[in-house]
């Protein structure tokens, strides 16, 4: 079934498919991370700088991958908590939502957080809900009664871009003619 132009530029409220959900994913792996390693090398350099000695904390030490997995906790349940979009969430214009539509919950937010790993600790299969069902809800989704959706409207952000105000009106004094500057002759 084809759709009229329209219907094809307005995606809000329609639920998000799998290359926008995946593509704010990596975006917010890469904040994160690159956050993360900042971090990291900060405390590291203020640490070497009081004990005058070289610090390096590197992958294999648990302590950094505990720390690591707890911000990734807190960036995701306190995003999806706040504003129901993380930051790459908001770049590609997508957004959690309660599975009825309403604006999910903290509570939502958490468990959702809490069940993520899941997804991909069942090799991935916690996916395939997003590709084969209607509202594309994954395994995570489900279990906290959330969905994923469009944010924006395409056709009023284009509509907007198109909208050029007029310039204003030049006010002349009133009692004089409009001559713009051109003297009668």
């Amino acid at each position: 079934m084809i759709r009229p132009p329209a219907a094809r530029l307005s995606f809000q409220d329609h639920f998000a498919g799998a290359a926008s959900r995946l593509a704010a994913y990596a975006v917010d792996l890469g904040v994160v991370t690159g956050a993360y390693i900042l971090a990291v090398a900060g405390v590291a350099f203020v640490a070497s700088l009081i004990t005058n000695h070289p610090v390096s904390w590197d992958r294999t030490n648990i302590v950094v991958v505990i720390i690591y997995l707890a911000w990734l906790f807190i960036y995701f349940a306190y995003s999806w908590a706040a504003s129901g979009k993380t930051f790459g969430m908001a770049v590609l214009g997508v957004r959690v939502i309660s599975a009825d539509g309403a604006a999910a919950t903290p509570r939502q937010a958490l468990i959702r957080t809490l069940a993520f790993p899941l997804s991909f600790l069942l090799l991935g299969l916690g996916f395939v809900g997003i590709v084969l069902q209607r509202d594309r809800r994954a395994l995570h989704d489900l279990i906290a009664g959330t969905a994923v959706i469009y944010a924006w409207d395409a056709r009023a952000a284009r509509l907007r871009f198109l909208v050029r105000e007029n310039p204003p009106a030049r006010a002349e004094p009133p009692g004089k003619p409009d001559t713009h500057g051109l003297s009668p002759t």
